[in-house]
């Protein structure tokens, strides 16, 4: 056994290169056995095992930099810098992070849950480097998915003026999460397609050779005739007319062609891309088959390749990918929207049965969103389905193109709230924030699948401009679904639970941990009203001028940022109308990034537990309270 000799990089050294091969077998036996346990990211990790050999075979990290875009596929990097023994701690609670993790290792110099953000980090460490008169390598790499993002193309731009000396592997294995789409992603098939380009563009550089140096104006005519052949025979000119130098492609399994291409590119001045050819799920035949499904995968039989998750209420995702079919059926007008997320969104029968109506844009949410803008304005009903994290990348656009012109857009945000092991990166806390401030923008989120489905028919209703419903990455509560859709008035909150002279106004799933707070305050007496505080945007004002009224002290419960959220908005609204008498707490989630868990352990270390919410109200009436139980200080 060879892994278990391997606890840094400088132990991978001491193996003879012939032995990589046999190693690269036992890295991805490890892979395939761990995360059958821990659920992870297979596919891509499978893919990139003789690539992260041959890098740290090639290189010295730290003083190297890698830079992986992503960061999701540095599972192979993580084990060949000292934390396989950590590999049954993946994804959980305090455990080793699913992406690369600054904290974790040295060797770990970047890290992202977003993609296409390696380029530009390549070239602010280049810039770095070369400032402080340093000589290390820089290296970036980079999926063809990836590659389709805007940030990707601003870089490859700067890199190319610059000139600096840096390398880019582009990992090109035809899938981001979903199969890739695009100009980008065509070109790269032609590129990876035309078996005699390597000899093509040995033949044009011989041919140059040959032509006798005998005056500026032939060596000029040699130029145009060396440019035209290969823009006749050498598909990968696009990245030379950029300004690198482009070798490849090659095959990324190779692990001599791999290390010998590394070794070349060091000798070239200026930014070099590598482009390689990999199989994501290489070495397990259920992920190479479906290397969607096993792009992020729950615990699994390994024999069999069958989850071992058990079957459950169907997800909020699959209530909105079904309603929405339901809703384009009556609607011609509906278009789904997605940025590079179909299956994740829940939009692959949608696909299906509507497929001129359905628009996968790639990794690209930003033109997403200005997309939508425009479609809108020439009377369609797009649906902006996106993840609330990769919301967060289209700003500038839903405020400047959206909601400045008030464009009828339907956003569709899933993932809001936590979402357990994907961890910080990706959790959905902040959109009530960085939304409900947009003029023209309404903003709602249901308390159950039902009203998600009522909430989708109060969009497709409303005409007056953007409207977004937010739901969670979790199952449904399994309530009757109803098959008669009705709008929900604009606005409205709806009391779920009557009480006395306090209420907790909760919105989503925290309407039920609000539920459960009000039961347990029974036992000393109080009986709270629960508010189910849909509509984050606008308000209920009627209702929260009749408790003030009334008198009723108020906490507000989101599993959102609390600044600027919901909370937020209750307190802004009482200052607007000098409205002094109102007493409001807000218990939402801190000043802080929440790391990867299980939802409920992400939820209790927030305090966004019944137990935390019957405590703070119980103090809010009585003056007294029982020792808190999250992971917040008392």
């Amino acid at each position: 056994m060879l892994l278990p000799q391997i606890n840094q990089p400088g132990d991978l050294k001491k193996l003879p290169s012939e032995q990589l091969a046999p190693l690269a077998q036992e890295i991805r036996q490890f892979l395939i056995e761990n995360l059958s346990v821990t659920g992870g990211h297979l596919a891509s990790n499978l893919g990139v095992v003789e690539l992260t050999l041959a890098l740290h075979y090639c290189y010295e990290s730290p003083k190297d930099k890698f830079i992986f875009d992503v960061g999701h596929q540095a599972y192979v990097h993580k084990i060949l810098t000292g934390r396989q023994d950590r590999f049954d701690t993946l994804r959980k609670y305090k455990g080793l992070c699913g992406f690369v993790k600054r904290a974790e290792s040295e060797h770990d110099v970047w890290e992202a849950g977003h993609s296409s953000t390696s380029l530009s980090a390549a070239m602010g460490m280049a810039m770095a480097r070369d400032l402080k008169g340093e000589s290390n390598k820089v290296v970036a790499v980079i999926g063809d998915g990836a590659l389709t993002g805007g940030m990707a193309f601003e870089a490859l731009n700067h890199i190319g003026h610059e000139k600096k000396n840096l390398l880019v592997v582009l990992n090109d294995n035809e899938m981001s999460i979903a199969p890739n789409v695009g100009a980008m992603h065509n070109y790269l098939s032609r590129v990876r397609s035309d078996r005699h380009y390597l000899r093509a563009k040995d033949d044009v550089e011989s041919l140059i050779k040959k032509i006798p140096a005998i005056g500026g104006k032939l060596a000029r005519t040699a130029e145009k005739v060396k440019d035209s052949l290969k823009y006749m025979m050498v598909p990968g000119v696009l990245f030379e007319e950029l300004g690198f130098k482009y070798i490849g492609p090659i095959d990324g399994h190779d692990l001599p062609t791999l290390m010998e291409t590394f070794r070349q590119s060091d000798n070239v001045d200026g930014p070099v891309l590598v482009h390689i050819v990999t199989t994501k799920g290489k070495g397990y035949k259920p992920a190479e088959a479906d290397s969607h499904k096993w792009h992020g995968i729950s615990p699994y039989k390994i024999e069999s390749g069958k989850t071992l998750k058990s079957a459950g209420n169907p997800m909020y995702t699959e209530v909105f990918g079904s309603t929405l079919i339901e809703l384009a059926e009556q609607d011609e007008r509906i278009v789904a929207v997605t940025p590079a997320m179909p299956g994740g969104s829940g939009l692959m029968e949608f696909a299906a049965r509507f497929p001129k109506r359905m628009i996968d844009v790639g990794i690209a949410e930003q033109h997403a969103a200005t997309l939508c803008a425009a479609m809108a304005m020439e009377g369609m009903k797009p649906v902006f389905a996106v993840y609330s994290t990769f919301m967060q990348r289209a700003y500038d656009q839903i405020v400047h193109d959206i909601c400045r012109h008030n464009a009828n857009v339907m956003f569709a945000i899933d993932r809001a709230g936590f979402v357990g092991a994907d961890g910080e990166t990706h959790q959905g806390v902040y959109d009530i924030a960085f939304l409900r401030h947009i003029p023209n923008m309404v903003l709602m989120m249901p308390k159950d699948e039902n009203e998600l489905r009522h909430m989708m028919k109060t969009a497709l209703d409303y005409d007056k401009g953007p409207i977004g419903f937010r739901y969670p990455r979790v199952n449904g509560l399994g309530v009757p679904l109803d098959q008669q859709l009705k709008a929900i008035p604009i606005g409205s909150w709806e009391t779920v639970r009557e009480g006395d002279n306090c209420a907790i106004l909760a919105v989503g799933p925290m309407v039920q941990t609000a539920l459960a707070a009000a039961e347990l305050l029974k036992s000393s007496g109080i009986q709270a009203s629960v508010v189910n505080a849909r509509f984050l945007k606008p308000l209920d004002e009627k209702m929260l001028t009749d408790l003030a009224d009334r008198g009723v002290k108020l906490l507000v419960m989101e599993e959102a940022s609390q600044a600027g959220g919901l909370g937020s908005a209750v307190l802004e609204f009482y200052a607007s109308h000098g409205i002094s008498h109102a007493e409001v707490r807000i218990l939402g989630v801190p000043d802080c990034f929440i790391e990867h868990g299980s939802i409920k352990e992400q939820q209790q270390e927030a305090g966004l537990t019944a137990e935390h919410a019957a405590d703070l109200v119980r103090e809010s009436v009585t003056g007294s309270r029982l020792a808190l139980k999250s992971g917040l200080p008392s």
